[in-house]
């Protein structure tokens, strides 16, 4: 078959894929501040039993969400990935995001990722790799509305923590399971409370946002179980991603400290996505998700109602 031929093949399932998942899928993502994006955690890893020295990969997507107050989220993220010897393996990855609602807007750099993964076992049949991160925050999650009011964490591009992240996966060639956890290790300085929008006129829907003064998220732990099929070009994966926050946030309100009811619990997530390699270099993939089960309450501002994203990997 023809390079033309393949091409057209998959421009095709492209097309149909992105109008498939535009049209229909709610999604909530991942809902953890990233890490589970994050080294031995990242989706659609490739099991190859020779592990090539010093790789070095770019990938650049493209996010686009909706939150269920209609707040429209996109985000541009360069993920760099670099390998000093055939163990050990540095990620690092920047967003640029812009937020819009009904309360205003706000657009600048996300939070830096940054992880040192490892490769514990390298058998013929699977390999075990472990990863130690961290998310570095780029600003003060307090960004105010054009008439000076606080805005809520879904308007904001940094999460203003500084988060410790840990995980470890098996991948075999056609299964991925990863497990991690992440601790916010300080709390965030966001201001908003219903309250500091009394007597304007979008009051009405400053009051569904959640509060989230003084915000200190509560731990999480993530499962991911996927599935792979692959092919010369054209790679398939499916699978359930579950995130557990056994501890509810806390927020300020006045002088005491209290918790927030609804944050804590399951969010899981179906995810289905596809790729296609055009040569040894370059690659682009998809990706979306369906929600099964979400908290009642984020106030970090995580939550998603619909998830699209795609990206361009290139190898050198």
């Amino acid at each position: 078959m023809s390079n033309r031929i393949q091409y057209i093949q998959f421009y095709g399932l492209l097309l149909i894929f992105l109008w498939t998942t535009s049209a229909q899928l709610q999604a909530q993502g991942c809902s953890d501040a990233g890490f589970c994006t994050m080294g031995a955690m990242k989706p659609d890893q490739h099991f190859n039993q020779k592990v090539r020295l010093r790789l070095r990969s770019v990938e650049l997507s493209h996010y686009l969400g909706v939150t269920k107050f209609d707040n429209l989220i996109l985000a541009y993220t360069v993920d760099f990935n670099m390998g000093f010897n055939d163990k050990t393996n540095l990620q690092v990855k920047l967003p640029y995001q812009y937020a819009q609602g009904r309360l205003g807007s706000n657009h600048g750099i996300g939070d830096v990722s940054l992880s040192f993964s490892y490769n514990l076992v390298n058998k013929e049949k699977f390999q075990i790799n472990a990863t130690l991160g961290t998310k570095i925050p780029t600003g003060n999650p307090n960004v105010q509305s054009e008439s000076g009011r606080p805005l809520p964490m879904y308007y904001q591009n940094t999460l203003g923590t500084y988060d410790l992240i840990a995980g470890i996966s098996l991948i075999s060639r056609n299964w991925l399971i990863a497990t991690g956890y992440q601790r916010a290790l300080n709390s965030v300085n966001n201001q908003f409370l219903w309250g500091e929008w009394a007597g304007s006129e979008n009051f009405i829907w400053a009051e569904h946002y959640p509060r989230s003064r003084k915000l200190f998220r509560g731990d999480d732990f993530m499962l991911r179980v996927e599935y792979n099929l692959r092919f010369s070009r054209i790679n398939f994966n499916t699978g359930l991603l579950a995130i557990y926050r056994p501890t509810q946030d806390k927020m300020t309100m006045g002088e005491r400290t209290i918790n927030v009811d609804g944050s804590d619990g399951l969010a899981l997530t179906y995810l289905v996505g596809m790729g296609f390699r055009f040569n040894t270099r370059s690659a682009i993939k998809v990706g979306a998700g369906f929600r099964l089960i979400r908290r009642a309450q984020n106030p970090d501002g995580l939550s998603r109602e619909f998830v699209n994203t795609i990206g361009y990997v290139f190898n050198f």
